[in-house]
């Protein structure tokens, strides 16, 4: 079982498909890094030899930003945001989509499940 950057890659998944499972690699930057490690990216984990890890590794270090590093960067750029009390920082902080998109309706996601109306408490109320 290959381990790189602290995340134990599933040996049975092709290598493009393994390295996705590391945060801040995606498909297309898989396909670079094998590339620059000279590896068939449909060839399965299992099947790399102590090497091939070793250069995947080492491709990996030279493109820097995996993991920990990045989510820390992120999270600091998020705080300087807010911080600053930008626009995109008061989102943010209030929990709200922070790219122009519609909340009216929609955002669920971000904003949380719906809260009750007024209407609805009183009518539970009057019930008891």
């Amino acid at each position: 079982m290959a381990r790189i950057a602290g995340v134990d890659l599933p040996p049975r998944k092709r290598a493009f498909i393994a390295l996705t499972y590391i945060y801040g690699i995606g498909r297309a930057r898989a396909y670079r890094l094998l590339a620059t490690a000279g590896l068939d990216p449909s060839k399965k984990v299992q099947d790399w030899s102590e090497e091939e890890a070793n250069r995947v590794r080492q491709a990996i270090e030279s493109e820097g930003g995996i993991e920990g590093d990045l989510r820390k960067d992120i999270s600091l750029n998020v705080k300087r945001l807010i911080e600053i009390g930008s626009y995109r920082g008061q989102r943010h902080r209030r929990n709200l989509p922070v790219r122009g998109q519609r909340t009216h309706t929609n955002a669920r996601t971000r904003k949380g499940p719906r809260r009750g109306t007024v209407a609805n408490r009183k009518k539970a109320a009057a019930k008891t």
